[in-house]
């Protein structure tokens, strides 16, 4: 014979059944979102010109570990020309101001006069093989003119530090100071003697600083928001589905319980 006991066990148990099943759907939707990015961090830089280039544009840093995912969208570059760029690191963490008066040709600013502000190379923004310092002027390797740049590489501790402490900067190269529409004049590098100065000269920079992901150019990386709506909605879905659960559990064993008692 069955006792009020065994139907209270058993109703426990559904209870308890449907509750997980409930809450392993309410959080099955939500868990790929929580999880896909959930170590990133990202960065954004808006670059202004130097020397006045008339160059602009955005860079965003997506970082995971040592891992990161640099894009970026340029403008007002001399076209046909490369560009070096780099994330720099190791100044004080910021641009320098462009009306400084550099050590070039009618006062423009070069490449050693603003170390101080953003620093040495840390990263080399090529667009093929090497990204150290050491591939800082692969000329061959960087981009012409305008466009948009993808990769994603390996940094090292520094300038990984270097972005999560707001100590890193991003430089483009290039300058045509004399409207020539090519890297020429008497001058040369302040860090090649065997190039020109206005292929080094800095023609835009930007201060990488925290960000959110939605101002990244599609089909970037995508990370969380930093917030918990995803999280507390889940949580949500799961004690509703316990409840219901619950409900109609509660209403099977009435059910029974007034069927057995008209009996």
């Amino acid at each position: 014979m069955t006792t009020n006991g065994d139907i209270m066990r058993t109703t426990m148990k559904s209870i308890s059944l449907m509750a997980a099943t409930m809450a392993v759907v309410g959080f099955g939707a939500t868990a790929p979102a929580l999880a896909e990015g959930s170590g990133s961090t990202s960065y954004q830089a808006d670059l202004t010109q130097l020397n006045d280039s008339g160059a602009s544009g955005t860079a965003w840093v997506t970082l995971d570990g040592n891992q990161a995912t640099v894009k970026m969208d340029t403008k007002g570059l001399l076209e046909g020309a490369p560009h070096a760029q780099h994330i720099h690191i190791g100044g004080a963490g910021q641009c320098p101001d462009p009306d400084m008066e550099g050590s070039g040709v009618d006062g423009a600013i070069r490449t050693s006069d603003a170390m101080d502000d953003y620093g040495m190379i840390g990263a080399s923004l090529t667009t093929k093989g090497g990204t150290s310092p050491d591939n800082g002027l692969d000329v061959k390797s960087f981009p012409t003119g305008d466009g948009h740049y993808e990769r994603t590489f390996t940094v090292s501790d520094d300038v990984a530090s270097s972005l999560k402490d707001g100590k890193a900067v991003v430089v483009l190269h290039g300058v045509d100071h004399n409207g020539s529409g090519k890297y020429d004049g008497d001058q040369m590098s302040d860090l090649d003697d065997s190039l020109p100065s206005e292929a080094t000269d800095p023609a835009a920079c930007g201060e990488l600083t925290a960000s959110q992901m939605s101002d990244m150019p599609q089909g970037g990386v995508e990370t969380g928001d930093g917030t918990t709506a995803g999280i507390q909605d889940a949580g949500i879905l799961a004690a509703g589905g316990a409840l219901v659960a619950a409900g109609i559990v509660g209403t099977v064993v009435s059910r029974r319980r007034s069927a057995r008692s008209e009996k």
